[in-house]
Parts: structure tokens; C-alpha cells; sequence
């Protein structure tokens, strides 16, 4: 007999795009920059979708933690190697930053180190649920929302721009 799981449609698909784009963005050093970026085009929305979407419901929010376990030489690995990939266009000029209001200047970002962020988020949340119980991933689930709120949509919304404009200026 299969072992039931209460865990939702939606929270298993989030579980699943969590895997691929980990495999996706450390598939980066042997990519094509346009296959690369459509790649990124296709799951970062996806993600956003499921962790918009996701339901925590039984989480105990007092244990809801996710162990980081990334390592910051594969950090910057990653991050290098999506930044030569990126090339001149890894830069772009962020309009939401918060410093942006009391600024002259334009404030740079790097579409590398918010790939690089959101991975080392998804790498931790895999991670910390692997081979893990029901109840540690629910709870799990529940830190990877509160986190999607408070952090890294925000950072997910603004390399999705700075992608689609590379994309799609490149079609031109």
C-alpha cells in the first residue's frame, strides 16, 4: 500500500519547480545565454505562482525553520558562472530598491546574485525536507512563504524584468 501524504497538489508541485530550478541554475556554466535565460523565464514565474499559492495550514510556525546548508564557495560558484553567462548584461538598474528614494544615482543590481539568492533559497528549503517527515516539510513550507513574503519575491519579481528585457531585446 502507497503511503498517503496530506500535502497539497500545489505544495508538492512548489517542492518539484524548488528542484528544477536548483538543477537549472547549476546547469548554468554549460548553458546557452538564450536557452538560459528562456529557461529562467519559464520557472521563475512558475515558482512565484506556487509560493504565492502555498498553503501551510498545520504548520506549527514556532518550528517552521529551514537549515541553511549551502555553502558560500558553491554560492559564488553559481554566481559566477551565471554572471559569465550574463556577460555586460548582468547589471541592470534597480527602480524599487528602497535607497532608491533618498538616491541621485541610479542603483545597480545583478540578475547573477538574484539567481544566486533565490537558489540558495530553494537549495536550503530542498535540503532541509529531504528524506525529512510530513510535519518537517509542512513546516518547512510555511518558513519558504513567510520568507517569499517578506524576501525573495521581491528579488525573483526584478531579475524576471531584467530577464524579459534581455530575452526579448535580443529578438529584436
Amino acid at each position: 500500500m502507497e503511503p498517503t501524504s496530506s500535502l497539497s497538489t500545489n505544495s508538492l508541485a512548489f517542492i518539484g519547480l524548488c528542484n528544477e530550478y536548483c538543477a537549472a541554475a547549476d546547469a548554468a556554466r554549460e548553458a546557452e545565454r538564450t536557452d538560459f535565460v528562456a529557461t529562467m523565464l519559464r520557472l521563475l514565474p512558475r515558482l512565484y505562482i506556487a509560493a504565492t499559492d502555498l498553503r501551510t495550514d498545520g504548520a506549527d510556525e514556532d518550528s517552521a525553520y529551514i537549515e541553511p546548508s549551502m555553502d558560500e564557495d558553491y554560492y559564488d560558484a553559481i554566481r559566477r558562472n551565471i554572471e559569465n553567462l550574463m556577460g555586460p548584461d548582468d547589471t541592470y538598474l534597480e527602480v524599487f530598491e528602497e535607497d532608491m528614494k533618498y538616491s541621485d544615482t541610479p542603483i545597480a543590481a545583478s540578475i547573477s546574485e538574484g539567481l544566486a539568492d533565490i537558489l540558495q533559497v530553494c537549495y536550503n528549503f530542498i535540503e532541509t525536507i529531504k528524506d525529512a517527515p510530513e510535519h518537517v516539510i509542512v513546516d518547512a513550507l510555511y518558513a519558504m512563504k513567510e520568507d517569499f513574503q517578506i524576501y525573495w519575491s521581491r528579488i525573483l519579481c526584478n531579475v524576471l524584468r531584467a530577464l524579459n528585457h534581455i530575452y526579448y531585446s535580443a529578438e529584436s
